[in-house]
């Protein structure tokens, strides 16, 4: 390995001997420890960004490039690896979740439990796309929308990510109080220590205390197996209800409106920022990418069953009993839970809430806390003690003290708040997805690693379906009077539209022809420094589907909370 000068800068200074190095590798190595000549570092803007990887099971030396041949070594490197992908999967079944998908299972069985399935390729393929973007790049999601697309998207995206982002913590203590409540704990001493654990935990300066504590929650969400088993709900009719797509008879508006709740509680925002950041922050780099895609769908798989859970339990707890399509909330699951299955069931329902919420407010959180620093140029990691990150721990806490400090304000409208986030979150995600579809195929951004064309194809179809969806759920918040066939003409003439502008899209790819990216090196590729690229060339068509993208968000955000705040002060 060649010397680095002493005086070379910090984020190229290696910290550790030879020894360290040699000890550390040993959990995911065979025998000996093979390293880079040079480790490329391209644009990472935080020292701390890079470096060995510290995980919560394992660590990985610096520049490894030792091939792992025997499945001893692939596990130990996926246990070391194991943690990003399985926490933004998990805090995805967050307090939110748990209402959504209760109250889907308690308003109409199992006849939406098809959605989770459908969910799934959403899932990974916009999860796969962040999780390459941060580990080849090392800058943020928001950073990169600064620097490639101009300062309104830039300080959009951090600013409607942070009242978004802070309206959703306030929805995850919601959840604390509900899971207590039903405990019988008492309601301000347990959500200033709910406040007080997820605000220490990121505050250690070690990265690997904060996995490590993320990962003891994801394995307290196995507290649902035991439920499920209490409850026990028929198996043939759970299979039924996930292999075959129906609709319950009812109010076909009441039911779209839910199953465009359950899109927007499976795929949120947040989940797209958190997920890039936290890869960087674990210095996970290319040549890891594919067991970082096994732990992505090891979130995937925990989170699909947690939900379908929860579907199934909440149908079977109040099937036949005058419960069954009154869904109040979360803690009212709890109680019909301990009144017509026992009292221990009630108990684990809401214990596995109060796991839930907790992981939920710590996420976000930090999903915030990085984009806010990422974008200012403030350093921004777990790896950091306090004093050496003052503004991304500032706003880490800053945002749990609000949030906890609104639930306990008597009379606050959360009920409003629940309803304020999901219509946020389904006007947002659309504009977010097209942005990493667009980051995903800027060949100075990914080189080697940019989308292919089926997965371009298939995720301009997700935004298809997600603006018309984000149209219907804008348009029944302002219009709550809306009826099914209203609802039906607005995804038909969206459906309409869409195919014809997808028709338009592939012939003018017909007349541009676009030459294969060389996938050669890519296990060493990364971006250079933000510094020395030149802005991407935008299209007649991208620049108007910009604007017009701008101008929908910026008048349904404003419509929404004008909408939202004027029942607030009525409330």
């Amino acid at each position: 390995m060649t010397p680095v000068p002493s005086r070379g800068p910090a984020i190229d200074r290696d910290p550790y001997d030879g020894a360290r190095r040699r000890r550390a590798l040993r959990p995911a190595n065979e025998d000996r420890t093979t390293l880079a000549p040079s480790a490329p570092v391209g644009a990472v803007l935080d020292p701390e960004h890079v470096g060995e990887i510290r995980g919560a099971l394992g660590t990985i030396a610096a520049g490894d490039v030792a091939v792992r041949r025997t499945p001893s070594a692939k596990f130990k490197t996926l246990l070391a690896i194991l943690g990003p992908g399985l926490i933004v999967m998990v805090g995805d079944n967050d307090a939110g979740a748990f209402g959504t998908y209760t109250q889907a299972g308690q308003n109409f069985g199992t006849h939406l439990l098809w959605t989770l399935l459908l969910l799934v390729p959403v899932l990974y393929v916009n999860q796969e796309m962040v999780l390459r973007l941060g580990a080849v790049t090392g800058v943020g999601h928001a950073r990169l929308i600064l620097e490639r697309f101009g300062r309104f998207w830039g300080a959009f995206s951090v600013i409607d990510l942070f009242i978004l982002n802070a309206l959703t913590i306030v929805t995850e203590f919601i959840g604390v109080t509900l899971a207590v409540g039903y405990l019988g704990l008492p309601r301000v001493p347990s959500v200033v220590v709910a406040a007080a654990v997820v605000t220490g935990a990121a505050m250690t300066g070690s990265f690997r205390r904060f996995e490590r504590m993320c990962l003891v929650l994801v394995a307290g969400s196995v507290v649902l197996v035991p439920l499920y088993l209490m409850v026990h709900p028929p198996t043939a009719q759970m299979a039924h209800g996930l292999f075959v797509p129906g609709l319950p008879a009812g109010s076909l508006s009441t039911e779209m409106l839910l199953i465009i709740g359950i899109v927007g509680t499976t795929v949120a925002p947040w989940q797209l920022f958190f997920q890039q950041s936290y890869v960087i922050d674990k210095r996970i780099t290319p040549r890891f990418i594919p067991y970082e895609r096994v732990d992505l769908w090891v979130g995937i798989v925990i989170v699909v069953l947690g939900a379908a859970a929860l579907f199934g339990v909440a149908d079977a707890t109040f099937a036949h009993h005058a419960g069954f399509g009154h869904f109040t909330s979360a803690a009212g699951v709890a109680a019909g839970l301990g009144r017509y299955v026992s009292p221990v069931a009630g108990d684990l329902f809401a214990l596995a809430l109060l796991d839930a919420s907790i992981i939920g407010a710590a996420a976000v959180g930090l999903a915030t806390a990085y984009a806010g620093a990422d974008v200012v140029g403030a350093n921004h990691s777990l790896h950091r003690t306090v004093r050496s990150a003052r503004s991304f721990y500032f706003t880490y806490g800053l945002l749990m003290a609000l949030a906890a400090a609104v639930v306990l304000i008597p009379g606050s409208p959360l009920g409003l708040i629940t309803e304020g986030v999901q219509t946020l979150a389904g006007v947002l995600l659309p504009s977010a997805t097209v942005f990493l579809l667009l980051l995903c195929n800027d060949r100075e951004v990914l080189g080697p690693w940019v989308n292919g064309r089926l997965l371009n194809a298939f995720t301009s179809g997700v935004i298809g379906v997600l603006v018309i969806l984000s149209v219907v759920l804008t348009a029944s918040v302002l219009f709550p009077g809306m009826d099914a066939r209203q609802i039906v003409a607005v995804l038909v003439g969206g459906a309409l539209l869409g195919a014809a502008g997808g028709v338009v899209a592939l012939i003018a790819a017909r007349r541009r022809p676009r030459a294969l990216p060389d996938r050669t090196g890519r296990s060493t590729w990364r971006m250079p420094a933000l510094s020395t690229l030149s802005r991407p060339a935008l299209s007649v068509g991208r620049r108007t589907g910009l604007a017009a993208m701008r101008g929908y968000l910026v008048v349904s955000v404003v419509l929404v909370v004008v909408k939202v705040a004027t029942l607030g002060l009525h409330h």
